[in-house]
C-alpha cells in the first residue's frame, strides 16, 4: 500500500473509532447533566455550553473533539462544587487515554486531582505534564503547586523520620488510596499531639516535629512561592531600594502596646514611608494602616512566620544569615502579591555586608528595627527619618538605643518620636 493511501486508511480507521474513544467523556458529561441540570450561574452555565459543543464535535469531522472535551474539564473546575473536580478528572482520564503525551490532559488531571486534594497523584501528573514540556518548565501556577505539594510531603516524610517506631499509622495512610489532605491533616495533627504527649514538648525531636506540622498547616492553608518573580513581586537591590525611599519621608513604627493604644495613627499614616517589623500588628487609630516597607529578621533554622507576611507591603526585606537559609524562607514565607518589591540577597545582612556597611560590632543578631534603620540612615535618601514608639528603655538593645540618641536631632516624648533627620 502507498504512503498516501495508508495515510488515508489509518484517517478513516481513527474517524471510524471516534465515537468509541470518547464514548466515555460524553457519558460522564450526560450523567453530569442529569444529576445536576443546566444551572443557572455563569460558572455552570459555561459548563454546560462546555459540554454542548463536545457533543457537537462528535459528529462533525471537521471539529477537534479533543479540544472540546478538555475545555469541559477546564470549564468542570471552573464550576466548582461538589462535583466539578470529579468531573474533570473523568475528563482527564479520558483524555489522557487517548492521548497519552498530551500536554493539556496531564495538567487537567493533575488540577484535577489537586482540586481533590490527592496531593501524591496530583504531583505525578504534574510531574508528567511538565516532562512532556520541550523546556521542562510548566506553567507558573502549575510550578507553585508542583513546588507546594512536593514540600508538604517532605514535611511528613520528616515527621515520620522522627519517630519511625509510632508513624506506622500515618505512613500506611500516606501509602493507601485515602491519602487526601483532608484525610491526612488531621491524623497529622493527632500524630502531633500524641508525641507531644509521649515525648513532652521540650524534647528536640518534638519541637522539630512541630515546626514541621506548622510547615505543612501553611502550605496547606496557602501555596509557597517558589520564585520571588512571582506575583508580581520584583526584587529589588541597594540601589533600587535608594531609589524606592529617595525623597520620601520615613517613620519607623515599634511593634508596642502602648503605640497602639494611642491616637497617633493618622500622624504615622501621613509620612512617605511608613515601616513595620516582624510579627507587627494594625489598630489603625494607634499604629495607623498602612505599610510602606515590613522588615523581618529570620532566627534560626526555623524562620518565624506570621499573618503580617500575608499584609500588603510595598517593600519588604528579609534579614537572614545563612544565604541557604535566607533563600529557604524567600521561596516559602513571600505570598505572591503581597508585595511589589523584595529585597535581593544584597539586603540580607546589611549591617555585617563588608559590600554596604560591614559593622560587626553589633553582634550576630541585631534587632529588626534597627537593622532597617541603620540601613536607611546609611542610604542617606530620605529627608526625614522619624523612630514611634522607641523612646522607651528596652525596645533596642542598649548599644543601639545608644547609638540613635547620639544621632537623635529631636525626642518627643508626648509623641514617643524621636527624628534623626
Amino acid at each position: 500500500m502507498t504512503k498516501p493511501l495508508a495515510g488515508l486508511f489509518k484517517a478513516r480507521q481513527k474517524e471510524a473509532a471516534r465515537p468509541a474513544l470518547y464514548a466515555r467523556g460524553l457519558r460522564l458529561c450526560g450523567e453530569h447533566l442529569a444529576a445536576r441540570g443546566a444551572g443557572s450561574t455563569p460558572p455552570r452555565a459555561r459548563l454546560t455550553e462546555a459540554i454542548g459543543t463536545f457533543a457537537a464535535s462528535l459528529d462533525n469531522p471537521s471539529a477537534d473533539p479533543f479540544d472540546a472535551l478538555l475545555q469541559v474539564g477546564e470549564r468542570a473546575l471552573e464550576a466548582g462544587g461538589e462535583d466539578g473536580p470529579g468531573l474533570a478528572l473523568g475528563v482527564a482520564e479520558t483524555a489522557s487515554g487517548i492521548r497519552q503525551r498530551s500536554k493539556g490532559a496531564w495538567r487537567l488531571r493533575g488540577l484535577a486531582l489537586d482540586a481533590l486534594g490527592r496531593d501524591d497523584e496530583a504531583l505525578a501528573c504534574y510531574e508528567r505534564y511538565a516532562a512532556l514540556l520541550p523546556d521542562g518548565r510548566p506553567a507558573p501556577e502549575v510550578a507553585r503547586r508542583t513546588d507546594t505539594l512536593r514540600r508538604r510531603r517532605e514535611c511528613l516524610d520528616a515527621a515520620i523520620a522522627l519517630f519511625p517506631e509510632t508513624g506506622g499509622p500515618l505512613r500506611e495512610l500516606l501509602a493507601g488510596p485515602g491519602a487526601t489532605t483532608a484525610a491526612v491533616a488531621p491524623r497529622f495533627a493527632a500524630f502531633v499531639r500524641a508525641r507531644v504527649a509521649e515525648h513532652g514538648p521540650g524534647d528536640p525531636a518534638v519541637r522539630r516535629l512541630l515546626a514541621l506540622h506548622g510547615d505543612y498547616r501553611r502550605l496547606v492553608e496557602r501555596a509557597g512561592m517558589p520564585d520571588p518573580l512571582l506575583g508580581g513581586t520584583t526584587p529589588v537591590g541597594v540601589g533600587g531600594l535608594r531609589s524606592l525611599v529617595a525623597g520620601r519621608t520615613v517613620c519607623v513604627v515599634a511593634n508596642a502596646g502602648d503605640v497602639a493604644a494611642s491616637t497617633l495613627g493618622a500622624e504615622i499614616d501621613a509620612y512617605d514611608l511608613v515601616v513595620r517589623c516582624d510579627a507587627f500588628r494594625v489598630r489603625p487609630e494607634g499604629t495607623g494602616e498602612r505599610t510602606g516597607l515590613h522588615a523581618v529578621t529570620l532566627r534560626g533554622d526555623t524562620p518565624w512566620d506570621g499573618p503580617a507576611w500575608t499584609r500588603r507591603a510595598g517593600i519588604r526585606l528579609v534579614f537572614g544569615d545563612p544565604a541557604a537559609a535566607w533563600r529557604r524562607a524567600t521561596r516559602q514565607r513571600l505570598v505572591p502579591g503581597a508585595q511589589e518589591h523584595v529585597g535581593d540577597a544584597s539586603l540580607r545582612r546589611p549591617l555585617h555586608d563588608p559590600a554596604l556597611l560591614g559593622e560587626d560590632a553589633w553582634g550576630t543578631a541585631p534587632t529588626t528595627a534597627f537593622t532597617v534603620l541603620r540601613l536607611l540612615d546609611f542610604l542617606d535618601a530620605c529627608p526625614r527619618l522619624d523612630l514611634v514608639g522607641f523612646t522607651l528603655p528596652g525596645r533596642l538593645r542598649p548599644r543601639e538605643a545608644e547609638w540613635v540618641m547620639d544621632r537623635a536631632t529631636h525626642v518627643d516624648d508626648r509623641k514617643m518620636r524621636i527624628a534623626l533627620r
